[in-house]
């Protein structure tokens, strides 16, 4: 199969090129932009576009092997949805993650970059639409977040979160705020959506208990 449209588990390739990259989070239905700048990961885009169109973005193991850091074992496999390429040769490209996999094996390959043995079975799920559930407190969730802004001194659009629906708002808000990889990392690997909810319910009271350093300007949350 090459590019084209993923459904089912059986859709999605068996082997898929990796892209480490610690402190960035790509969840199912959400897009994550890109700037590939590096040999090696511009050999790997150039690669996916001829192929399946498909990149697994997954963290690395902290503390470990700079020159090959160790892979943590749950990614999520985005598709290229768009991309130009720059005057000096870069590719900003747009990926939609799809599904999110476990690593069975990471493979001896001759190309620069990294590929691995995906297992995708225990996120069947993934495939499914984000909906607005009719179990979300939000008045909980929203005052949740409202300190934990204020303890990081950042301000959103709150108009936007007191209208988006429950499951987009949380996967948008768990990619974009300030969390440390291995919190992203317990986002990512969060079974469901509702577990989702309350990880991130969660990370943020403890994050809002913590103290701070001298209060700065509310900076905008982009």
């Amino acid at each position: 199969m090459t590019s084209g449209k993923f459904r089912t588990l059986s859709d999605l390739p068996p082997v898929i090129p990796v892209f480490p990259l610690s402190g960035v989070l790509m969840l199912p239905h959400s897009q994550l932009p890109l700037n590939i700048f590096e040999p090696r990961y511009l050999n790997m885009f150039d690669d996916a576009m001829a192929s399946h169109r498909v990149i697994g973005m997954i963290q690395t193991v902290p503390g470990s092997d700079r020159a090959r850091p160790d892979l943590v074992k749950v990614g999520c496999l985005g598709q290229i949805n768009s991309f130009s390429e720059t005057p000096d040769g870069r590719y900003e490209i747009i990926l939609t993650g799809l599904c999110r996999f476990h690593i069975a094996e990471e493979l001896s390959v001759l190309t620069p970059y990294r590929q691995v043995k995906a297992d995708y079975r225990s996120y069947g799920d993934d495939f499914l639409p984000l909906e607005d559930r009719t179990d979300f407190d939000r008045p909980r969730f929203l005052a949740a977040l409202k300190r934990f802004l204020d303890h990081q001194g950042l301000e959103i659009d709150w108009g936007g979160a007191k209208a988006a629906p429950s499951e987009p708002l949380v996967a948008s808000l768990a990619a974009a705020l300030p969390f440390s990889p291995a919190e992203r990392q317990a986002l990512l690997e969060a079974l469901s959506p509702a577990d989702r909810r309350e990880v991130l319910l969660a990370l943020m009271q403890i994050n809002a208990a913590e103290p701070r350093g001298d209060d700065d300007a509310p900076t905008p949350l982009q």
